[in-house]
C-alpha cells in the first residue's frame, strides 16, 4: 500500500497550491519549504522581515529561488488598505477600522486574511506560536463550513500499512453529542481525503448497553445523530477493543459493519482523544501526524511548537491535499 504521504504528493503533482507560512524566519519551516519548492508540490509564501529570511537561507545553503518572501509591515499601501475594507467588513461592526489594522500587525491575522481573500489557498503555523493564535483568526475569518457548528482536530496515524484517523484530539474540551456527531461526519472525509474506506467508531467504556450513565446515553445519541448525517458506516457506543478487535467486536457487538474493523475512531472528549493517540504513538509506534483541522471553510493547519522539519512538510500536503478538495 502506498504510504499516505506519497500519494498526497501524487495528488499535488501538477497542482501546486499556494501555502502561506507566517513563521517564515524559523529554519523548520523554511527548510520544509525549500523542499516542499524543490519536490514542485507546494508554493510556499514565508511572512517574515525578508532581510533575515534570505540571510537564514544563506546560512544553511539553502536555494530559496521560486518561494515568495513577504514582509507584511512592507505590504503595499492599497493592498492593505483592500485587506483592512473586507477584515472590516468580515467582522461585520465588532470591530472599528483602527482595531482592524492593529489586528492586521499579527502576522496571524494578516496570513488568514490572505486565505480568505483567495490570494494563497491554505494556510500552515504554530510552530511558534500558540494553537490560539492560529485557531482564532481561522474561527473569525474563514469560519465553519456550512452545517458544522465547532472545528475539530484529528491526528493521522500510521504505520507501516496501518492507517487510522483519531478525532477529537486538540479542540473540543467538552463534546456534547451534536459535537461529536459533527466530528466524526469530518473525520470520515478526512479519512476518505485519505484514500481510506471510511468505517466510523464511536468510542465509549462500554459497548452496546454494556454499562449505564450520561456520558454512554451521549455517545449512543451522538451515533445516531452521525449515522443522520453521513452514508459512511457509523456504530456506537463501542469500547475501543470491540471497534479495533474482529473477534472482541463479533462478540460484543454482532452484526455491526463498524466494530472489529473501524478505521476512524471518535473519543467522547479531548482528554479520552489527547491520551489515546499518545498511546498508540508511544507504546504502539505508530507516526502521529497533525493535528489536522476539520471543519473551516478553508484550510489552515495547526503546528506543534515542538514540531520538526519532517513534519512541517507532511503538514504542508495534507493542507495543500485539503486546498485540492475545496
Amino acid at each position: 500500500m502506498m504510504d499516505i504521504f506519497e500519494n498526497l504528493a501524487a495528488q499535488l503533482k501538477g497542482h501546486q497550491p499556494t501555502i502561506v507560512f507566517p513563521e517564515g524566519e524559523d529554519e523548520r519551516i523554511m527548510g520544509a519549504a525549500v523542499r516542499l519548492q524543490a519536490d514542485e508540490l507546494v508554493h510556499p509564501v514565508l511572512l517574515g522581515d525578508v532581510a533575515k529570511m534570505q540571510q537564514l537561507a544563506t546560512d544553511h545553503h539553502w536555494d530559496i529561488a521560486g518561494i515568495e518572501l513577504l514582509d507584511p509591515s512592507a505590504y503595499p499601501a492599497a493592498d492593505r488598505s483592500a485587506m483592512e475594507q473586507a477584515l472590516l467588513e468580515r467582522r461585520n461592526g465588532k470591530n472599528t477600522l483602527e482595531q482592524v489594522q492593529a489586528m492586521l500587525t499579527d502576522v496571524s491575522y494578516f496570513a488568514t486574511m490572505l486565505v480568505y481573500m483567495g490570494k494563497v489557498d491554505g494556510m500552515v503555523s504554530g510552530a511558534v506560536h500558540p494553537t490560539g493564535d492560529t485557531v482564532r483568526p481561522a474561527l473569525q475569518i474563514i469560519k465553519t463550513k456550512p452545517g458544522n457548528k465547532r472545528i475539530s482536530g484529528a491526528f493521522i496515524m500510521q504505520k507501516g500499512a496501518e492507517r487510522y484517523v483519531f478525532a477529537d484530539c486538540a479542540i473540543n474540551i467538552e463534546l456534547d453529542a451534536p459535537t461529536m456527531a459533527e466530528v466524526a461526519e469530518q473525520s470520515a472525509e478526512t479519512a476518505a481525503m485519505f484514500g481510506l474506506d471510511p468505517r466510523v467508531a464511536m468510542l465509549s467504556f462500554s459497548t452496546k448497553g454494556s454499562a449505564a450513565g450520561e456520558m454512554v446515553t451521549k455517545v449512543a445519541e451522538a451515533t445516531k445523530l452521525a449515522q443522520a448525517r453521513m452514508d459512511y458506516p457509523v456504530d456506537g457506543e463501542l469500547q475501543f477493543d470491540a471497534a479495533f478487535v474482529p473477534s472482541v467486536g463479533e462478540r460484543k457487538a454482532p452484526g455491526s459493519a463498524v466494530a472489529g474493523h473501524a478505521n476512524v475512531f471518535v473519543f467522547p472528549s479531548l482528554e479520552a482523544g489527547n491520551i489515546g493517540y499518545k498511546i498508540a504513538q508511544r507504546f504502539g509506534g505508530f507516526e502521529a501526524v497533525g493535528p489536522i483541522l476539520q471543519g473551516l471553510n478553508a484550510p489552515v493547519a495547526d503546528l506543534s511548537r515542538g514540531t520538526n522539519e519532517d513534519e512541517v512538510y507532511k503538514v504542508a500536503l495534507i493542507t495543500g491535499a485539503q486546498a485540492l478538495a475545496k
